[in-house]
């Protein structure tokens, strides 16, 4: 079952031609067509290397990426998209992190952990969705069970006194034990009850549940900085043997229902195989996505210092990306086919500042451009979630409508290239600063200011965003 979901996934990239893979990219991102070409080319080849011959199959390596280029031109965005849209398991990892005080060669494995974790989260979410319909239905029999209990069953025996059982002549002459009458009515209630909860108007009524006390609060301690690894797991592996503690508490149907529907989830669902099917997925469609990889490069120097550091962090880097076994609390890790795509800048160093290795493991290198004022036009209005419609969508929460002309997407497209040339070039994030300084007296007075349609054309850009302009000291303006 577990490898037959996985087949399923990926199945799914077999309609993914790496034309259809770019063209679903271009939805989201703006230019940056040979980063595009490159990533769906390696996507599909995670494809056409599950239809080779097996004995050759695992001989087939991931082709890993760089990909260089400045701040905000869309390397993390090619990536985040890319796995959603393959439902692979992703994690961004800031490469410099490691070189932070305090670091330890093995706490580099802690990326496959955490995509690990990732994919046990993803995997398990689909299987709720698939048992969601049932475990509601559970919800909903076991919150009327609070709500009203049975009525209690009947002795098996006759008492001890001989007094016979009570029965109830009913009026077209029937004789009914008074506990079947009982039970009707409790039928007849329950389904009165059950319609109004449907209703929705029994969420603020006060029922009594048990819950698991948690016995991970006395080992705290095991989570804090400073401990060797996998001692972060300690707490939990405890829980596991320490006798499961209930208490009692008092909360609303509408906050029972959370807690009772983790609870058939747990249930419903076979942790074992989630865990099986997840791990599968890490292995087979894994990315790994390792931001700022520039800054753990640098020329080699024979001293000590941070030079030293950085080629210690590369060569611990090394063993996973070439390929080995990874100990995770679910069970072992292959790394040898899980995609790794890094970004950096390399304004100070270059990727030949890598160490030999590390070089090798990543074959494709795809340079990013910089982006123009035409870029920043395009990315204000072709994205299905662009910088326009999403505060359309903001001024719209209060009965507002907001609406750009063509110019004034042009000004301020051409103020962002502007602020981007003279100061600090943070590409597409500079759009953020020019619309939220363009907009900041709207969204201030919002909803005071009535619902008079808001249209920002290019008169209207240059006399708010006249302070850019004029002013050299741009300072303000900088994220």
């Amino acid at each position: 079952m577990p490898a037959n979901r996985t087949e399923q996934v990926l199945a799914r990239l077999a309609d993914l031609t790496p034309r259809k893979i770019v063209a679903e990219l271009d939805r989201y991102i703006v230019g940056q067509g040979d980063a595009k070409k490159a990533v769906a080319i390696a996507l599909r080849n995670r494809w056409r290397r599950q239809r080779a011959p097996e004995g050759i199959r695992e001989e087939i390596a991931p082709n890993n990426i760089i990909l260089i280029g400045p701040t905000g031109v869309g390397k993390t965005e090619i990536a985040r998209r890319l796995a959603k849209l393959t439902g692979a398991p992703f994690i961004k990892v800031e490469a410099s992190k490691f070189t932070e005080v305090g670091y330890v060669g093995r706490d580099v494995e802690g990326m496959v952990r955490d995509l690990a974790e990732s994919a046990i989260d993803m995997v398990r979410h689909e299987r709720e969705h698939d048992v969601e319909d049932m475990a509601n239905d559970r919800v909903d029999e076991r919150i009327l069970d609070l709500l009203l209990p049975p009525p209690a069953e009947p002795a098996p025996a006759a008492p001890a006194d001989g007094t016979p059982s009570v029965f109830v002549v009913s009026s077209s002459g029937g004789v009914t034990q008074e506990h079947d009458l009982a039970r009707e009515r409790h039928k007849r209630t329950r389904d009165k009850l059950k319609q109004l909860m449907l209703d929705g108007q029994l969420e603020q009524r006060e029922v009594e549940i048990e819950v698991a006390a948690s016995s991970m609060a006395s080992f705290d301690f095991a989570q804090q900085g400073g401990t060797p690894d996998g001692m972060g797991n300690f707490a939990e592996m405890l829980d596991q043997f320490l006798p499961k503690r209930k208490k009692r508490r008092t909360v609303t149907v509408a906050d029972a229902r959370r807690v009772l529907l983790d609870e058939e989830f747990d249930k419903l669902i076979n942790h074992d195989d989630v865990v099986t099917d997840a791990l599968d997925r890490v292995e087979k469609l894994g990315i790994i996505f390792l931001d700022e990889i520039d800054k753990i490069a640098g020329a080699r120097s024979e001293l000590g210092g941070p030079d030293v550091s950085r080629e210690g962090v590369q060569r611990d880097l090394l063993p996973i990306v070439e390929g080995s076994n990874v100990q995770t609390k679910y069970g072992m890790v292959k790394t040898d086919h899980v995609l790794f795509i890094a970004a950096g800048a390399f304004h100070v160093s270059k990727p030949s500042d890598l160490i030999p290795e590390l070089q090798g493991r990543f074959p494709i290198r795809v340079e990013l451009k910089s982006l123009t004022e035409a870029d920043f036009v395009r990315i204000m209005t072709e994205p299905e979630n662009a910088l326009t419609k999403q505060y359309a969508a903001l001024v719209a929460a209060d009965g507002t409508e907001l609406t750009f002309t063509e110019d004034g997407i042009a000004e301020v497209a051409r103020t962002a290239a502007q602020v981007n040339a003279r100061m600090e070039n943070i590409g597409a994030r500079r759009l953020h600063t020019v619309m939220t300084t363009l907009l900041e007296d709207v969204l201030y007075d919002l909803p005071e200011r009535g619902t008079e349609p808001v249209k920002v054309d290019a008169k209207v850009v240059r006399d708010r965003l006249k302070a850019i302009a004029e002013d050299e000291d741009l300072r303000k303006y900088i994220l």
